[in-house]
């Protein structure tokens, strides 16, 4: 095995009383789909802008493509690709027009052709020649995906690029990420959607407060930390809580649901009898395997919505 796209030794970035980064370690592989997942504030956005050359670290090392990034990202920077979080393109400019800019920008010309292979990659082949500021939020990631792929660099770094996106958009954006992943690109993706680290990542770092508290791939980390099936008892309340928990059954209330782990595939059977006798009004029963969801909430005891940790 060659050495590793990237590289990251006890990396640290401290402020005057923030401990941003505090002291972690991977390695991205070649090829490889590499998630940062975390909720706001963990340290991704920092981390990654240290890989970019944005940031210098406190201590530590930090090496991509062979390179130390704090003092050699210059000569990596065209074989990089960069799409930043909250990523806003030219808005009087067509796609077209935004990616040859670009590429003008780092000495690059590219001829038409290459301009509409990459739009063409990214799905904007028929709005080529539409202003960005009329794009929707899902093309404008696209455009700022297109850009990043000026070069054909090795490495493409996504700064949360779903963050906002509805979820027909989210997923038109994932079939995009998949399809750079298949042609070989390595690519660092950082987000506070579970699903998306789940769905996309061949390998995941859950970073909270600076720090990475577990990291595998997402079925390593569901069959570590995850709590095997459970049963929701959809709509039951508290009233369903009360009653479940009167049997001796463990359980807790998500939102209006009843939650039953059964860490054992062999007890589901019994537990899902045991649960479908007890008379209490709900909307339906089922079932559910372990997620990173659960394996979120298992290491930092807390949920999260849109980023933010909710107990």
């Amino acid at each position: 095995m060659g050495e590793p796209v990237i590289n990251v030794r006890d990396l640290k970035k401290h402020y005057a009383d923030i401990k941003a980064v505090d002291g972690i370690t991977f390695d991205v592989e070649k090829g490889a789909m590499f998630s940062l997942l975390g909720p706001n504030g963990a340290g991704k956005t920092t981390t990654v802008e240290i890989l970019e050359g944005l940031r210098d670290p406190t201590s530590g090392e930090a090496r991509v493509l062979g390179v130390d990034v704090r003092t050699d990202y210059r000569k990596i920077r065209d074989r990089v690709g960069i799409l930043p979080q909250d990523f806003e393109p030219f808005d009087r400019l067509q796609p077209r027009e935004a990616v040859a800019y670009w590429a003008q920008l780092f000495d690059r010309t590219m001829t038409k052709k290459e301009i509409d292979d990459i739009l063409r990659t990214v799905g904007l082949t028929d709005r080529a020649e539409t202003l960005a500021m009329n794009l929707s939020g899902g093309e404008k990631r696209r455009l700022g995906i297109a850009m990043s792929l000026v070069g054909r660099p090795a490495l493409v770094f996504l700064d949360e690029p779903t963050t906002g996106l509805d979820p027909g958009a989210r997923r038109e954006l994932w079939a995009l990420i998949r399809q750079l992943k298949k042609e070989g690109t390595t690519i660092l993706l950082t987000t506070h959607y579970l699903d998306e680290a789940e769905q996309l990542a061949d390998d995941v770092a859950i970073m909270n407060h600076g720090k990475i508290v577990a990291r595998g791939s997402p079925a390593e980390l569901i069959a570590q930390y995850g709590q095997g099936h459970s049963i929701v008892l959809a709509g039951a309340g508290e009233d369903g809580l009360k009653a479940v928990r009167a049997r001796g059954v463990t359980a807790e209330l998500q939102g209006v649901d009843v939650v039953v782990q059964v860490p054992l595939a062999s007890d589901m059977r019994r537990m899902l009898e045991k649960l479908a006798s007890i008379d209490t009004p709900l909307n339906e029963i089922y079932t559910r395997r372990a997620s990173l969801e659960d394996v979120f909430l298992n290491l930092v005891g807390a949920r999260m919505q849109e980023g933010v940790l909710a107990t």
